[in-house]
């Protein structure tokens, strides 16, 4: 039986998670987990969004330094348009969790729901503007992630994933409609739908 002092012990390995890339029409979405080191403390960890992409750039290689663990998962584009956005990036952050090195005491997530896993976790809405290990998450995911575009730019230099990110802005839109869908773009999203049906329509007439 464990003594009063256990019970009252808060959790020690907690794993922060966090996912990236639910909005783009391109690319995989990706999750990270990441379990810190107290004794190991890093400073400046925020929401990735609210860092440039060189403070990310050193809090990423700071994370992987110092955590205790973390992994770093992905759901295809495949299955993002197989199972939809929200179960694909429930997956991606399952299978970071089941990558970690050690088994967390406790799992927090972002937002307001918690993938299927065998370990306690909480949701925590915003949670990578309040929770460190998530924000942690957050910084490794999307600076993976970040990295995976500006290769596919050098690839597909037209549709400047370099600036984008694979994201819905304007000049992607319209490269899609100018240049077609590639295999990286989620078909099941409307302006990807749209650009599909466009072009059929145009072979067609």
């Amino acid at each position: 039986m464990k003594n009063s002092e256990q019970m009252l012990r808060p959790p020690y390995q907690v794993a922060g998670v966090d996912e990236v890339g639910r909005g783009p029409l391109a690319g995989s979405v990706v999750a990270a987990a990441v379990v810190l080191d107290p004794k190991k403390p890093i400073e400046g960890l925020l929401d990735s969004k609210l860092l440039t992409p060189e403070q990310r750039e050193v809090l990423d290689q700071a994370i992987r330094r110092r955590a205790l663990s973390y992994c770093i998962a992905e759901s295809s584009v495949a299955e993002i348009d197989q199972l939809n956005i929200l179960h694909a990036s429930m997956l991606a952050m399952q299978r970071a969790i089941e990558g970690l090195t050690l088994e967390p005491e406790l799992v927090l997530v972002d937002g307001n729901r918690c993938p299927t896993m065998s370990y306690p976790c909480q949701a925590i809405v915003k949670g990578d503007q309040h929770v460190q290990a998530i924000s942690a998450a957050s910084i490794i995911a999307k600076v993976y992630r970040d990295r995976q575009m500006v290769e596919l730019h050098k690839i597909h230099p037209e549709y400047g994933f370099n600036r984008h990110k694979g994201y819905p802005t304007a000049q992607h839109r319209a490269a899609i409609i100018e240049h077609g869908v590639l295999p990286l773009h989620r078909t099941s999203f409307a302006p990807v739908r749209k650009a599909l049906m466009v072009k059929k329509d145009t072979a067609n007439a």
